[in-house]
């Protein structure tokens, strides 16, 4: 039996229109057309699938049985086009992001994502650098947001926007700072809460501040920054806190403040990534530019 999708289409036209005549122009065939591709569904199936009445066209038992499995058939390949397609472009896109990023740019970005075809179906997932750059590689991410660079050249990178470092704690160890004299590398270690080893914001704050993971230091084995600003606002110690990040963790954690570092202060590239075996075909930079525009306004907060 060899029957192509494009007999089921022909047979589900006139299923639903009950008429050659509406059916052909429905799909934008001849009549004769498309009565000929019936005839040749009935030969293959070796049944009358249809039967013209003074009503209309009807359809034959055999046709009903035809009908429901010719729509499971048509949805089945609608699926399947729709999954084969480049991602952004009606496609589904899995998009990874690192947990210092994800819950502060995300709120931004999705109202504006969603309007967009390439946040029609858009899947999300928040890990560590490392296993978003497996997934990635893997193809099981479409497109990353890290902070690291490119690790080699199976992958594409643009850069979304810089993200400096502020340095946090509680309002009252914060006044008792000399704001303008304050460098990282000047930190007391033990005073310092970083995040859990292979998040790369705390990989990042010891790098800055010329320290070691062995280095002597309060270590909480905290594993996210918002648990990190709550100890900070009870005066547990000091940490680095993104300016991405600023507004919505000082709102959370009464009591926190935070202040720049004096020029040149220190700060990450956060970058968005692909596998350049994979086409960029528009989608690529349209998330790129919705991304970096919504950080815009985090960014421009006044950290002071």
């Amino acid at each position: 039996m060899n029957i192509a999708l494009r007999h089921l289409r022909y047979f589900l036209a006139l299923a639903q229109h009950g008429s050659f005549t509406r059916a052909a122009d429905a799909i934008h065939v001849t009549q004769p057309a498309l009565s000929m591709q019936i005839r040749a569904l009935e030969e293959i199936v070796g049944a009358r699938l249809v039967e013209r009445t003074p009503a209309g066209v009807v359809l034959t038992p055999q046709g009903r049985a035809l009908q429901g499995h010719a729509l499971r058939v048509l949805a089945a390949m609608t699926d399947l086009e729709q999954a084969l397609r480049q991602p952004g472009q009606g496609g589904r896109l899995m998009l990874g992001m690192i947990p210092t990023v994800a819950p502060y740019l995300l709120p931004e970005a999705l109202p504006v994502l969603r309007g967009r075809q390439i946040g029609q179906d858009l899947h999300l997932r928040e890990a560590q650098t490392d296993q978003l750059l497996e997934e990635l590689a893997g193809g099981r991410l479409d497109a990353i947001v890290v902070a690291t660079p490119p690790p080699d050249a199976s992958v594409e990178a643009v850069a979304l926007f810089t993200d400096s470092f502020l340095l946090a704690g509680s309002t009252e160890r914060i006044a008792a700072l000399d704001a303008g004299a304050i460098q990282p590398r000047s930190l007391d270690p033990g005073q310092l809460l970083l995040l859990d080893e292979g998040h790369c914001l705390g990989d990042q704050a010891l790098e800055v501040c010329g320290l070691g993971r062995r280095s002597s230091r309060l270590d909480l084995g905290a594993a996210s920054l918002a648990t990190l600003c709550r100890l900070a606002a009870q005066d547990m110690g000091l940490t680095f806190l993104p300016q991405i990040a600023r507004r919505q963790e000082l709102a959370a954690a009464p009591g926190l403040a935070a202040i720049p570092f004096p020029k040149p202060q220190p700060a990450r590239q956060v970058m968005l990534m692909r596998r350049a075996t994979t086409s960029g075909d528009g989608w690529f930079d349209e998330l790129a530019q919705v991304l970096s525009a919504a950080a815009a306004p985090l960014l421009a907060d006044d950290p002071a």
